[in-house]
């Protein structure tokens, strides 16, 4: 997938991420359907193998789950330089993409999160801060599940993806109803997948 990408290309994606950090209430992965919108299906720039690849990878690689937006970027720049076949030459476009998307998601919340949290903690105890921090809960919850649902979604043939279905309800309700470690669901989804039983 060769999509080469121009300067204003690249401050649309940056400008776009920057955006998405305001938004991410919860973590990074709550804006995954919107990234999704951008990079897949409006602009092309990522395949949907690209997309869930990150995704998994960072989720099951060790450090802070925001890894997928460096993957993200990785693939991006990759692809803007001809892809992973035009070998160390496209290595800087990949890092580019690295540092616009990881950089533009790190940027604006970071900032926000440290002058909100000084003022946050200075007035703990007051009523409307308890407030708004029950308020948020919602949109926590109903985002983390727009962002399983596009995971969970598979090829989007009902038929061929029974088993994804069954696995995500039945790895949900474990993890509702007991304590199990989620490695333990995430190599155990990995191993049904390596088998293709998923």
């Amino acid at each position: 997938m060769t999509t080469p990408l121009t300067a204003g290309d690249w401050l649309a994606l940056f400008t776009h991420f920057l955006s998405l950090s305001l938004l991410a209430i919860g973590g990074a992965i709550t804006t995954a359907p919107d990234m999704h919108r951008y990079l897949v299906t409006e602009h092309g720039w990522l395949s949907d193998g690209q997309f869930a690849a990150s995704i998994a990878l960072a989720q099951a690689a060790p450090g802070p789950n925001i890894l997928f937006v460096a993957l993200m970027g990785w693939h991006v720049g990759l692809n803007s330089a001809g892809g992973p076949a035009a070998g160390p030459a496209a290595w800087g476009s990949g890092l580019l993409g690295v540092v616009v998307c990881l950089g533009a998601m790190l940027l604006p919340s970071s900032l926000l999160t440290y002058g909100v949290a000084r003022w946050l903690h200075e007035r703990r105890d007051a009523w409307p801060v308890q407030a708004f921090r029950q308020g948020l809960a919602p949109a926590v919850v109903a985002l983390l599940f727009a962002s399983g649902w596009l995971l969970a979604r598979g090829t989007g043939d009902w038929r061929h993806d029974a088993g994804l279905w069954a696995l995500a309800a039945l790895a949900a309700l474990v993890v509702w109803r007991t304590r199990l470690h989620l490695l333990w669901l995430l190599g155990a989804g990995g191993l049904l997948g390596a088998l293709g039983w998923v």
